[in-house]
C-alpha cells in the first residue's frame, strides 16, 4: 500500500480521534487545543474501557476524563513534531490496517456462511461414523450429538472458508519470485 496514502488515513484517523476543531456534531465534552470531544465519543470510549466497570462511576468518569485529555495532548504533540509522518510509524499503522481490514473480511464471511449454513442430521450422523471408524470415540452418538454437530459445523465452516480463499486466489493474478524464497535474511 502506497505510504502517503496511508498517511493521509492515518492523519485523518488521528484527527477524528481528536474530534473536529470546527463543528462539532452533539454536546462538546471537553475541548483539547481546539479540538472538541463530544458526549458520545467521551461515552463511547468510557463504555469500552475499563472505567465503566468501577463502582464510583462519577470519579471514573472524570479520571477518564483526564486520561483522555493526556492522550490528546500527547497526540497533538506527537503531530506537532511530525511523528505522524514517520517511515516506521505508517508502516505499523499499515500493518494494523491491514490485520483489522483482513479479520473484518474474514468475520463477514464467516457470519454470511453461518447464515447459510445447515447441516442435515445425514451429514451429522457420517461424521460421527467417522469419528467412530477413526477411534476418536467411543460413546454413543445421542451421548455426542452437540459436541459432534459443533464440530461438523466448525469443520464445515472450516471448508467454505477454504473455498472462498481459492476462489479469490483463482480470480487473482500472483507472481512470486521463487529465487527470493529460497533467500535467507
Amino acid at each position: 500500500m502506497n505510504l502517503k496514502y496511508v498517511a493521509v488515513l492515518v492523519c485523518t484517523a488521528l484527527l477524528a480521534g481528536c474530534g473536529s476543531g470546527s463543528k462539532p456534531t452533539g454536546l462538546v465534552m471537553f475541548t483539547v487545543n481546539g479540538y472538541n470531544v463530544t458526549l458520545a465519543e467521551f461515552n463511547e470510549g468510557f463504555d469500552r474501557s475499563d472505567y465503566a466497570d468501577r463502582e464510583d462511576i462519577d470519579q471514573a468518569r472524570a479520571e477518564y476524563a483526564e486520561k483522555l485529555i493526556n492522550q490528546k495532548l500527547i497526540l497533538l504533540d506527537a503531530q506537532k513534531k511530525g511523528l505522524d509522518q514517520d517511515k516506521e510509524f505508517l508502516k505499523s499503522i499499515e500493518h494494523l490496517w491491514e490485520q483489522s481490514l483482513s479479520t473484518m473480511a474474514v468475520g463477514r464471511k464467516l457470519r454470511e456462511i453461518d447464515s447459510g449454513l445447515t447441516l442435515s442430521e445425514q451429514e451429522i450422523r457420517r461424521f460421527y461414523e467417522n469419528m467412530v471408524k477413526s477411534g476418536i470415540t467411543t460413546k454413543s452418538y445421542e451421548d455426542v450429538y452437540p459436541q459432534i454437530k459443533a464440530q461438523a459445523q466448525k469443520q464445515m465452516e472450516s471448508r467454505l472458508l477454504d473455498e472462498w480463499i481459492k476462489s479469490l486466489r483463482s480470480g487473482a493474478t500472483i507472481d512470486i519470485n521463487k529465487n527470493l524464497l529460497k533467500m535467507k535474511p
